[in-house]
């Protein structure tokens, strides 16, 4: 029912060169997300595609090795679910199948059981000095991998519901006092910000509950995505949707001191389509009726939603006078 479509801004770029050999393949994440990456290889009439490769901001990884002869090379990336939507749009002519979880699938244009159809974007890496192929994800922003490190720990800080906003790869104060207090919070030393395993470390913290702020923890066997509603006294927001995968949790990003809070979610299947449990919807909500729409939205206007082509769902209100509040959705 959902679509994992589109934060704004994010777009992925490649340098280009043309070869129709291939020695090994590396893909280099420039990006302010943790991304996991599938890649097709289309060699005259077959097709195969393999992911998926995890890739964090600021390193590389080979996903290919060896010479690799192929009429072209293809690409599909997705955001960790931790981010909500998918912030890599996918504009490619190709459709080719994926799977859920790691695959190889050497006839890539028929899907079968358990796979589903995905584009696919043709992608012209650059030779590097050692002879090897090279391509970049990067964002509108074109971080550098320094500014790119930066700014994928200041995008979960913000998820974490600490202010380190904005998300510029500009480091500074404000950053490193939102950085101290997740740490301390999570009772993290300051050194495993040098670790290589930093972004799984941070990400596993994020999808724990937490003391302050409000957590999403998804106590089922599915996909559930969730939205946000905020009410500062002068303007109802509402925001969406998250994704949780079961067995996570998720802290939405509320900015500011909002006099309340609201919270929907809903379990989806693998085409993101509303679940069902018993002949009921599988949802948790409330009375408080809130404008939503099918794909990532934020709308500040809550009057007169089916005039307006928005959907509207109820919200449950959440109670924040502890500081903090764990929302733990779980079949009935």
């Amino acid at each position: 029912m959902r679509t994992a479509s589109a934060l704004p801004a994010a777009v992925v770029s490649f340098l280009f060169s043309s070869a129709p050999a291939y020695a090994d393949l590396k893909l280099c994440n420039r990006m302010s997300y943790v991304v996991e990456v599938a890649i097709g290889i289309d060699d005259k009439a077959a097709t195969a595609t393999r992911g998926w490769f995890r890739i964090d901001p600021a390193t590389c990884r080979v996903v290919a090795q060896g010479t690799l002869t192929a009429d072209r090379i293809l690409l599909n990336a997705r955001a960790l679910g931790v981010y909500g939507s998918s912030p890599v749009p996918q504009s490619g002519n190709d459709t080719l199948c994926i799977a859920p979880e790691n695959f190889v699938i050497a006839a890539a244009r028929q899907c079968r059981a358990g796979q589903t159809p995905a584009p696919f974007t043709q992608i012209h890496p650059t030779r590097t000095d050692d002879g090897h192929l090279v391509a970049y994800l990067a964002e509108g922003s074109e971080y550098d991998d320094e500014q790119a490190r930066l700014a994928a720990i200041q995008r979960l800080l913000v998820i974490a519901g600490y202010d380190a906003a904005p998300i510029d790869g500009v480091d500074g104060p404000k950053t490193q006092g939102a950085l101290a207090a997740f740490l301390k919070s999570r009772g993290l030393a300051p050194e495993v910000v040098q670790s290589p395993k930093f972004f799984a470390t941070m990400i596993d913290a994020v999808q724990s509950p937490s003391s302050t702020g409000l957590t999403w923890c998804n106590d089922t066997p599915h996909k559930i995505m969730a939205a946000v509603g905020t009410d500062d006294g002068k303007t109802v927001t509402s925001r969406g949707w998250y994704r949780i995968d079961p067995g996570k949790c998720l802290h939405p990003d509320v900015s500011g001191q909002p006099r309340q809070i609201f919270s929907f979610a809903e379990a989806v299947d693998g085409e993101n389509r509303a679940l069902k449990f018993r002949d009921r919807p599988l949802n948790w909500g409330g009375a408080t009726q809130l404008c939503t729409r099918e794909s990532k939205f934020e709308i500040n206007e809550q009057n007169d939603c089916g005039n307006r082509g928005l959907n509207v769902n109820g919200f449950a209100a959440v109670d924040m006078s502890g500081g903090g509040k764990t929302l733990r959705f779980a079949l009935p």
